[in-house]
């Protein structure tokens, strides 16, 4: 399978030094889509597995720069599977009432049931990415919040719910590139939102707040990963393979009824 980069935990991130873009023989477009349509079959019937067994959920984290394609992968990998099995919720800006609570909370509340696969467009790391960015709470705070986090997902882990952290890594010439793709095609303009360019000219900021983010909660019991996403074909196959994988470890059953059934007429 196409590897995303992962770092041992205590190791400093430092993505700079990390290929946004891979060359990647054993694939191209055509193929990696083949593959993971083959994925997304396997991936159905392990997800109403989990959904039937209803013991264990398992938690897919995206983070990513604007453009880096977490709308798409989404898309992509839960093409085919039944919508039971999956619970997507996008963050986005705190509501007043969330602003009522700790920044946890509305976190915690959107945590896939048991027997769910869920799936977070962006999540509580925003509380340690442009909260840092725009000095939106004072570092005395946010700078608290890794060994928070670390705690909260060591707590959602020691509950049943695996955590899959995906970090899209997409170069700044790539995201400007689909940036402009956007506003050059008129079908695409609902995609358009002007505040991306005011963040863009944040991009330093942002990497350097990324960097102290995976660095800091890089832990054994939710680790992160790296996905190259300059190549949308090898981000989706990454994210793709990185869920079955980790369904496939989970390794849910059917439950086992306490009646055999079989031989029963139904008039």
């Amino acid at each position: 399978m196409p590897k995303p980069f992962t770092l041992e935990p205590g190791a400093t991130c430092d993505l700079d030094k990390i290929d946004s873009r891979i060359e990647w023989e054993q694939h191209n477009k055509k193929t990696a889509y083949q593959q993971i349509e083959k994925n997304n079959i396997e991936m159905a019937l392990l997800a109403r597995k989990l959904y039937a067994e209803n013991k264990r959920s398992l938690l897919l984290v995206l983070q990513a720069m604007d453009a880096a394609g977490k709308d798409s992968s989404v898309r992509c990998v839960t093409r085919g599977v039944n919508p039971r099995s999956f619970q997507v919720y996008s963050f986005k800006k705190p509501s007043e009432r969330e602003l009522e609570y700790d920044y946890l909370w509305r976190i915690h509340r959107q945590v896939p049931r048991k027997g769910n696969v869920g799936i977070f467009n962006r999540s509580h790391y925003e509380d340690v990415l442009i909260v840092r960015v725009h000095n939106l709470v004072p570092e005395e705070v946010w700078s608290k919040r890794y060994s928070q986090i670390n705690h909260f997902e060591e707590m959602l882990q020691d509950s049943g719910t695996t955590i899959v952290k995906c970090y899209l890594h997409i170069s700044k010439e790539e995201q400007r590139e689909r940036l402009q793709a956007r506003m050059d095609d008129p079908d695409a303009h609902w995609k358009v939102n002007l505040a991306d360019l005011e963040e863009r000219k944040f991009w330093t900021e942002y990497r350097e707040a990324y960097n102290a983010a995976i660095t800091r909660t890089n832990t054994t019991w939710a680790p992160w990963h790296i996905v190259p996403a300059d190549r949308k074909w090898y981000r989706n196959l990454v994210i793709s393979e990185l869920l079955l994988n980790q369904l496939r470890a989970m390794d849910p059953q059917y439950p086992k009824s306490e009646r055999d059934y079989r031989g029963i007429v139904v008039e």
